[in-house]
């Protein structure tokens, strides 16, 4: 990662956050819950752990049953409705940032693919990606 923090927000600006780590893992997930939340066939994420994130302004949040049987919180912004971050800030040890709120979207260089039994067939993957048919370790 460069030097440089990596920096995002909302539609609007009234969320914003900054990541001064490098992340975790890179890639689209293409379970039903992201793309219905995503309103897309995919939700690209970048995950980091969540000490490396600070994020400013005021988030709604939505929550739904994770594959695992677990939660899945995700955030968006109230005023603008734009999907942010999963994870309860405070609460969890990594957050999962949706790509298509960075400000440089260049930062965003995948590597996996997960959920890909639910993948449309309308949506072509990238060439070189390590591929999984659910969650790694489900």
């Amino acid at each position: 990662m460069s030097e440089t923090p990596i920096t995002g927000g909302c539609f609007c600006g009234a969320v914003r956050y900054e990541v001064t780590a490098a992340p975790l893992n890179m890639g689209y997930c293409f379970c039903a819950d992201c793309r219905k939340a995503s309103g897309s066939g995919f939700i690209p994420f970048m995950g980091f752990a969540a000490s490396a994130v600070r994020f400013s302004g005021e988030t709604r949040v939505f929550t739904s049953k994770a594959a695992r049987g677990g939660n899945s919180d995700r955030n968006f912004c109230p005023v603008c409705g734009s999907l942010l971050f999963g994870g309860i800030v405070g609460q969890v040890e990594q957050h999962t940032l949706y790509a298509g709120t960075l400000d440089d979207p260049s930062v965003f260089q995948p590597t996996i693919a997960i959920f890909n039994r639910d993948r449309p067939a309308w949506v072509v993957l990238p060439p070189g990606l390590t591929v999984f048919e659910t969650m790694p370790g489900m």
